[in-house]
């Protein structure tokens, strides 16, 4: 059990997917101008995230490694990313329009965001059990929602306060967003 809080720990604050990994910077930049938006992307990552954890490792275990098809693992990979993000993007058209059209594009960036991606092969690489793999993709997923809620809080101020014109929107975000970096990399220490 102690194992699991410290791999939690770790995959939430030490190796935060967006910040210390730097995996999925996409919607991290394009959904993060609002709290709402933000919010809606981070609960769809999170979603997404630990159902491809838990089905790409039930995939690679009981089907790509038995049959010795651990070359396919890219392309299985991305059939089980591909057909979640469906899957979300379908609830949210029906149940939550407004979401669906304040996420736009990046809603169906989730099959090609590389943290999703990043965070199966992670799973895999390390030879995470499959609890292990559960947990771990639920805490990069908590990280990655923590980080995006965050930096969206922070440049909703931003808009308020008096930016020089050279630094101002992406310029801004991306010197905020390495600022932020910078904080979590002060939790390499505690694992």
């Amino acid at each position: 059990m102690g194992d699991l809080i410290v791999l939690a720990i770790s995959c939430i604050l030490v190796n935060n997917i967006l910040l210390a990994q730097y995996l999925g910077q996409c919607p991290f930049m394009g959904t993060s101008k609002k709290m709402e938006t933000a919010l809606g992307m981070g609960m769809a990552v999170i979603f997404v995230l630990v159902m491809a954890g838990v089905i790409t490792w039930i995939v690679n275990n009981f089907l790509l490694v038995p049959l010795k098809l651990q070359f396919l693992q890219t392309i299985a990979f991305i059939l089980v990313i591909a057909s979640l993000v469906q899957f979300v993007e379908m609830f949210l058209k029906k149940s939550i329009p407004a979401l669906y059209a304040g996420l736009g594009i990046f809603l169906p960036l989730i099959t090609t965001n590389c943290a999703v991606m990043g965070v199966c092969l992670l799973n895999i690489n390390n030879e995470y059990t499959f609890i292990e793999t559960l947990v771990a993709s639920f805490s990069y997923a908590i990280g990655f929602a923590l980080a995006l809620v965050i930096f969206a809080g922070v440049r909703e101020k931003i808009l308020l306060a008096r930016v020089p014109k050279p630094l101002q929107d992406t310029s801004i975000a991306l010197v905020t967003a390495g600022i932020m970096s910078l904080t979590f990399f002060a939790f390499r220490g505690m694992v």
